[in-house]
């Protein structure tokens, strides 16, 4: 072992090594704060790191390390155990670098791991590896053809930049939260992600101009009335009202609607409770119906209730009672006018899965008072800036122009081989 050349003993090795060196650094100095390497310094350590892997080639002759890192040896079992550290943070519930933990999760780094310099310093390895193969074909003439060159830098370069700028990048991201109020324009936005939700002013405003909710049906559940636990327990059963259609049987009680009403309001006195159509704020579903199990009937309205009006659950008898839940979203979305310090207004719908995008910023529709549900007068969003995003995107089509080019040759291949 360690006797020239190296093979992947001497690979495992040293990442075994750089596995040990990253965890007394974890214990000893912590997570990295990948806030100190927002522009300009992700953009000197970018420079800085393509200036060292040139003076790695240069002096691979005289180090025999640099040399060794632009091997195939150094490569897969750099892609090894960058691939093992991975597989650990995927099977490990992760949090953000802000949350706080106690005792071993916070000390060796596993619930952290992008942070973790174990796994940084295996990806440094990794990348640096992947960087020293680059120049090498730079500078080391061989055979390989034109075809063979343009698959091999489409591919390598690709991966390089995806890797060094997704990292890099990450420092410069902003991820934002604004809460926006029905009518009133709003610029501040708090860094949720920030240990002490640092709260920005951005160079645009937004104006919510309109709130909506589309819900899912309302169901009919059964409970038990010692423990409010949802019957059968485990597996609950329900029955989603519909057009107004026959109900099926619900634990053995035969459920007819009489009657329902989409936006109603509650009506009580001394004696009964009655619901009647009201199309104001706070309205809420209910439905009137007729429940008959062993030859005994139950008559009474049920309701999933509002913030303005009480839920209604109609008692069976001494051991159940039928109740409407909270009516389910089933998506929700915001008309909103953007305003930009460059003078751009523009009005747009915002869904959760259909941001809209404005000078680099991509909003998000991402909640909104659930108290008020579909009352709400406020919508919270989620904004986001990535500026190195393009470079990776940059890197993600050199690899699919690479992995074209591999199809299209292979194809070349195969034809020239059966003539």
């Amino acid at each position: 072992m360690w006797q020239k050349p190296w093979t992947y003993k001497e690979g495992i090795c040293i990442g075994c090594g750089l596995a040990i060196i990253g965890w007394l650094l974890q214990m000893t100095v912590g997570n990295i704060d990948w806030s100190v390497f927002a522009w300009p310094a992700n953009l000197i350590v970018l420079i800085a790191f393509i200036v060292i892997l040139f003076a790695f080639h240069f002096l691979r002759k005289k180090v025999y390390l640099f040399s060794w890192l632009s091997t195939n040896y150094s490569a897969v079992t750099s892609i090894g155990w960058a691939t093992f550290f991975t597989v650990l943070m995927g099977l490990i519930r992760q949090v953000p670098f802000t949350t706080e933990l106690d005792g071993f999760s916070e000390i060796s780094g596993l619930r952290k791991m992008l942070s973790a310099w174990p796994f940084v310093l295996e990806y440094i390895w990794m990348v640096t590896s992947l960087g020293m193969v680059i120049i090498r074909k730079i500078f080391v003439s061989d055979s390989f053809s034109v075809v063979r060159k343009i698959r091999f830098y489409l591919m390598h370069c690709g991966l390089f930049i995806v890797l060094v700028c997704g990292v890099l990048g990450n420092a410069d991201m902003q991820r934002l939260e604004m809460t926006c109020e029905l009518g009133k324009a709003e610029w501040r936005a708090i860094d949720k992600y920030s240990s002490i939700g640092n709260v920005v002013e951005l160079p645009l405003a937004i104006e919510l101009k309109q709130f909506t909710i589309d819900e899912y049906p309302p169901k009919l559940m059964i409970i038990d009335n010692k423990t409010g636990s949802v019957l059968p327990e485990g597996k609950p059963e329900n029955v989603v009202l519909e057009n107004e259609i026959l109900a099926p049987d619900l634990l053995g009680w035969k459920i007819n609607i009489i009657k329902t009403i989409e936006n109603a309001a509650m009506i009580a006195d001394i004696d009964t409770i009655n619901f009647v159509e009201y199309h104001g704020e706070g309205s809420c579903f209910a439905a009137l119906v007729k429940t008959e199990k062993d030859g005994k009937s139950v008559e009474g309205w049920v309701s999933c209730g509002s913030f303005m009006f009480p839920y209604k659950s109609l008692k069976l008898n001494d051991e159940v009672s039928l109740i409407m839940p909270e009516r389910e979203p089933k998506s929700f979305k915001s008309l909103a006018k953007v305003y930009t310090q460059d003078g751009k207004i523009e009005e747009s719908e915002i869904l959760v899965n259909k941001p809209f995008k404005i000078n680099g910023w991509n909003i998000y529709q991402l909640s909104y008072d659930e108290n008020l549900g579909k009352w709400s007068n406020i919508s919270v969003f989620e904004l986001v800036k990535d500026p190195w995003l393009p470079a990776v995107y940059v890197g993600i089509f050199m690899l699919l122009a690479g992995a074209v080019v591999i199809f299209l040759t292979a194809g070349i291949k195969k034809e020239r081989s059966e003539a």
